[in-house]
């Protein structure tokens, strides 16, 4: 009785490790864009810059350059894309990092999730 025990704590602490990731890495990333208009894909990659992370995504031929804060349980990053900037906003969970998103000015979010490469 105490081994299975034993086993099903180690199971639960095992799963919450995986979910508490770091944000650090390469991913592929699908999204949709604000408002249902379409969908993409692509990659992204998070690195650590200080107390801080540059999130780059790299959609088609189009690439996005962010600033991010946060930890192993959520991420927060300001990006530019052409002129525009906007905002992210992500959490940790099976995948990877699911997130929303918007443009500055907005008012439809889009929705985002990295799977850890």
């Amino acid at each position: 009785m105490r081994a299975v025990q034993a086993g099903a704590v180690i199971a639960v602490l095992w799963g919450t490790v995986a979910f508490a990731a770091d944000p650090v890495g390469q991913y592929s990333v699908s999204g949709t864009n604000p408002g249902n208009r379409g969908t993409y894909a692509g990659t992204v990659t998070v690195e650590k810059t200080g107390d801080t992370f540059q999130v780059v995504w790299q959609i088609g031929s189009d690439r996005y350059v962010g600033t991010g804060i946060g930890n192993d349980e959520f991420i927060a990053v300001s990006y530019q894309a052409g002129s525009d900037t906007g905002l992210a906003m992500y959490s940790s969970s099976e995948q990877g990092w699911k997130g929303i998103w918007t443009y500055a000015n907005g008012r439809q979010i889009g929705t985002e999730i990295w799977s850890r490469k």
